[in-house]
C-alpha cells in the first residue's frame, strides 16, 4: 500500500459546485516500500471534487511520481484505491469548507451593514421630504421608525 506523505494543493480553484486542487512540485509526495517519491506535473496535476456529492470527478487523471530515474504512473482512481489519499483529501476539504463558512459570515455582515446604511439614508431622505411638505405627523412617524431601526441594528 502507498502512503501519502505530503499533500498540499499549490492552489485551489472553485467553479460552481466543483473545487479543483492543483498540485505542483514539492507539494505532493508518496511513500512506497520506505522510499519517498515526489509528484511531478508531467501529466495530471489536479483533483476535481464535486462539493455536492464529495466525489472525485476526474478519476482518469494520471499522476506521476519520481525518485531519481524511477517513476510511478498512477491513474487517480488507482491512487484512491491503493493509498490513504482519502484522509488527506478530507482534511483539505474540511479546511476549504471552514474558509467558505468564514467568507459567508463576513459577506452576511457586510450585507447587513450595507442594508443598515441604505435604510438610514432612506429615512433621512423621507424625513427631508416630510419637512419640505410640512407634514409633522409623517416626520414624527419617520423619526420613531428611524430610532427603532437604530436600536434593532444596535446603531452600527
Amino acid at each position: 500500500m502507498l502512503h501519502v506523505k505530503l499533500m498540499k494543493p499549490f492552489y485551489t480553484k472553485k467553479e460552481g459546485h466543483l473545487v479543483k486542487f492543483v498540485f505542483a512540485y514539492q507539494y505532493f509526495s508518496i511513500m512506497k516500500d520506505d522510499e519517498l517519491f515526489h509528484f511531478i506535473p508531467v501529466e495530471g496535476k489536479e483533483i476535481i471534487v464535486n462539493l455536492n456529492t464529495f466525489q472525485v470527478e476526474n478519476l482518469s487523471e494520471v499522476f506521476v511520481f519520481q525518485k531519481g530515474n524511477r517513476f510511478i504512473r498512477l491513474p487517480l482512481y488507482q491512487l484512491l484505491l491503493v493509498s490513504d489519499i482519502h484522509r488527506h483529501l478530507q482534511a483539505i476539504l474540511q479546511e476549504e469548507r471552514a474558509e467558505l463558512i468564514e467568507v459567508n459570515e463576513q459577506s452576511r455582515k457586510e450585507a447587513a451593514d450595507a442594508i443598515y446604511f441604505l435604510e438610514q439614508e432612506n429615512y433621512s431622505r423621507m424625513i427631508d421630504e416630510a419637512l419640505s411638505a410640512g407634514d409633522r405627523t409623517m416626520f414624527d412617524e419617520l423619526i420613531a421608525q428611524q430610532r427603532e431601526s437604530k436600536q434593532l441594528y444596535g446603531g452600527l
